[in-house]
């Protein structure tokens, strides 16, 4: 939806907040909206008509997307010019008129003969008070598919990647020429992550960049004493000159070539800094408000989506709605939106099939995303195509070792395939070098020591995993049931309440995580010893 359609939808809307029963005409639009001169004529110059039906195309297709299971809705009749509110819209009229159709509202037109609003929005209308606090919360819904509205007090800030400038000095004189070398491979694989833009630290583009986005100095020192590497580096806010991260990374190189050291220390700070979970993006997550769209969205997001909170993951989707209504085109937002429509207890086919084609439209924009490729690997192995998915992820591999997310995505597609030690060791790989390892790779490492029996290890890793989701919790109860523990029944409770069949979820949940049968018959044995009673409907805890 065009900045266009939603003035207008916005004028329609306050002409109806101001008690304003009646068909707006086309005249009207034209001067108070569009800036056409005095002379303006409907008749000859469509661009109303045109910005209407484009329009009301753009709210069918909110409520297509997004449902229409909510308290009002909004409205624009097919030959109107009118905003209405009933309780679900009526299916999209097709528009047919002709070029040189006058509608009802164009000059010319007589608005008294304008078709009557129905009787239940003229319900509506006669009790502002009570009707206008829903209408602008269906407003401000809809409108994420356009950007915003300005009857609110404020816009969503569009916020974009942050500009990082990096400096590497070598302290000692020999250490010049290896140190040049190795921030020339460390800019290599920070333009291989989207989470940030990067440059290298030249003061007249510096100043220049700093004003069009956040930006920061990333300040490197090289030491190096005999077999020993030693890495000092700060991020510094480049608009407050504050400290925000500072960090030393010690490397033994004894028996390593040059060429294998530069390429340990470029993995280990590329990891460290420009992953997902590196020190920039958890700093661009603080910063800033939680209606900011654009890359703060995306970055909110991705980090919902490790968590694996389907509410947060839900928060954030009318988010990513909105940044796509700004920038339709956008491969990042895209690719975020379809592992949003899978994070949900059980996505139907529906809200996979649309998954699938949103990646494939990130991948066709950014073909060398490993975040697009990621949502195409996920989107593909959720419809039931593993050895693609398996494809799709090694090619994100490919484009972007460093990235932990991507081995951590790619390994438990692995594992759950029947490719356990590949599967493994790409967990393993995706836990390197990093503060927190990523979510997948936990479960892959805790369902590995549960199913050769190490139920500690399984326990002791999956605790670590501060996600609520099903699988998570089933390992966390069946490990301590097999352990015979105390804390087992508690839970087995946090994931059984509520649950009125069990039985028949937990056989749901396993085979969406397409885990091998054998496994997930062995989870059910644990689940049962920490008290699950699979016989009966209503199944938890024993007492």
């Amino acid at each position: 939806m065009t900045a266009r359609q939603r003035d207008i939808l916005k004028y329609l809307a306050e002409r109806r907040f101001e008690g304003y029963d009646g068909n707006v005409k086309a005249y009207a639009i034209a001067l108070d909206v569009l800036g056409r001169p005095s002379g303006f004529d409907a008749a000859n110059d469509p661009i109303v008509r045109i910005e209407i039906s484009r329009l009301r195309s753009g709210l069918h297709a909110y409520y297509e997307a997004f449902g229409t299971d909510r308290e009002i809705s909004i409205h624009i009749p097919k030959g109107m010019y009118i905003a209405l509110f009933p309780k679900n819209p009526p299916p999209l009229e097709p528009d047919d008129a002709g070029e040189g159709e006058v509608l009802a509202g164009d000059a010319g037109s007589d608005v008294n003969n304008a078709e009557e609003p129905p009787k239940e929005d003229r319900v509506l209308a006669g009790s502002r008070p009570r009707w206008k606090p829903a209408l602008a919360i269906a407003i401000g819904a809809c409108l994420f598919v356009g950007g915003g509205l300005a009857v609110f007090p404020a816009s969503p800030v569009l916020t974009v990647r942050p500009t990082v400038y990096v400096s590497m000095e070598g302290m000692d004189a020999g250490m010049r020429g290896e140190a040049s070398v190795t921030r020339d491979m460390l800019l290599a694989a920070f333009t291989q992550f989207q989470t940030l833009t990067v440059a290298k630290a030249t003061p007249g583009l510096a100043d220049k960049a700093a004003s069009s986005s956040r930006s920061y100095d990333l300040d490197i020192k090289y030491y190096g004493d005999g077999d020993d590497r030693s890495i000092w580096w700060q991020l510094v806010d480049k608009g407050s000159g504050n400290l925000l991260r500072a960090g030393v990374e010690r490397f033994d190189i004894s028996g390593s070539s040059h060429a294998a050291v530069r390429e340990e220390i470029t993995d280990r700070l590329a990891r460290r800094l420009a992953s997902g979970r590196g020190a920039i993006n958890m700093v661009e997550m603080q910063a800033g408000n939680d209606s900011d769209i654009g890359n703060a969205c995306i970055i909110r997001m991705e980090y919902a989506l490790d968590e694996a909170d389907p509410d947060i993951a839900r928060k954030f989707q009318h988010c990513l709605g909105k940044t796509l209504a700004a920038a339709p085109d956008d491969p990042d937002a895209l690719a975020l939106m379809s592992q949003g429509l899978l994070a949900t207890d059980m996505p139907d086919p529906t809200a996979t099939a649309r998954a699938l084609e949103t990646a494939k439209r990130a991948v066709s924009l950014a073909p060398l995303s490993d975040r697009a490729q990621i949502a195409l690997m996920n989107a593909q192995f959720a419809d039931g195509r593993p050895e693609a998915a398996i494809q799709t992820g090694n090619r994100a591999i490919a484009l972007n070792p460093h990235n932990p997310e991507t081995a951590a995505n790619l390994a438990i597609i692995l594992y759950s395939a029947g490719y356990r030690e590949a599967g493994v060791a790409m967990a393993q790989d995706a836990g390197r070098s990093v503060d927190t390892v990523p979510r997948n790779a936990m479960l892959v490492l805790a369902l590995e020591a549960y199913r050769t029996g190490d139920y500690s290890e399984a326990s002791l890793l999956v605790e670590q995993v501060s996600s609520g989701d099903f699988l998570t919790g089933a390992i966390r109860a069946a490990a301590l049931g097999q352990l015979g523990s105390e804390g087992a029944g508690s839970r087995l409770a946090e994931i059984a309440t509520g649950v009125p069949d069990f039985g028949r979820t937990f056989e749901q949940r396993m085979a969406q995580a397409r885990l091998d049968p054998q496994l997930a018959t062995d989870i059910k044995l644990g689940l049962v010893k920490a008290g699950a009673d699979f016989k009966v409907a209503a199944a938890g805890p024993r007492p």
